[in-house]
């Protein structure tokens, strides 16, 4: 597929707003992205450009964003980037810079923060995975030359099958 996938460096700009739609949880918030520079000039760092991108995330990531971020906060977003153009209230042109996250976390070069697993809801009862009934024997093969025998199959021992078993049935 020809998507566009960024990774961009910035602070939460806006708190998480996060719903329940009927195809799952999404949360939203916008993220700050300032370009640095270095000001030969003045011999000091020196802000840019300020690009601001709206951040959608869906299912656990949805949750997890929203219970995680604040407003301030330096963020790591990786995702799809989807840029639309409008006409919104007259104004023709109107574009939006968005990105359908596949990844979002805390930016540790600037900060610490304590991880915590989220236990994983379960979809499905577990199966049951017991042990197959070994001791049940196998139909027997019929003979290569299609003759229909109602003996039951010898077990290797001199011993018929049905002898060691009263209740095993026979196939004719």
């Amino acid at each position: 597929m020809n998507e566009t996938m960024v990774c961009v460096v910035g602070n939460v700009a806006t708190r998480p707003v996060y719903r329940e739609t009927v195809s799952g949880p999404s949360a939203r918030f916008r993220i700050a992205v300032t370009a640095r520079y270095w000001d030969r000039e003045k011999n000091s760092w020196a802000d840019g450009h300020t690009n601001f991108f709206t951040v959608w995330a869906n299912r656990q990531l949805a949750t997890n964003a929203a219970a995680s971020l604040s407003v301030g906060e330096p963020v790591i977003v990786q995702g799809r980037l989807k840029v639309r153009t409008e006409t919104r209230e007259g104004q023709p042109d109107w574009m939006s810079a968005d990105i359908d996250a596949v990844s979002v976390g805390h930016d540790l070069a600037r900060g610490t923060t304590a991880f915590r697993r989220t236990p994983r809801p379960e979809l499905n009862p577990p199966s049951d995975r017991s042990e197959p009934a070994w001791e049940t024997d196998p139909a027997p093969s019929p003979p290569v030359d299609g003759t229909v025998t109602d003996a039951a199959p010898d077990t290797g021992d001199g011993e018929r099958a049905d002898e060691l078993r009263p209740d095993a049935a026979m196939v004719t």
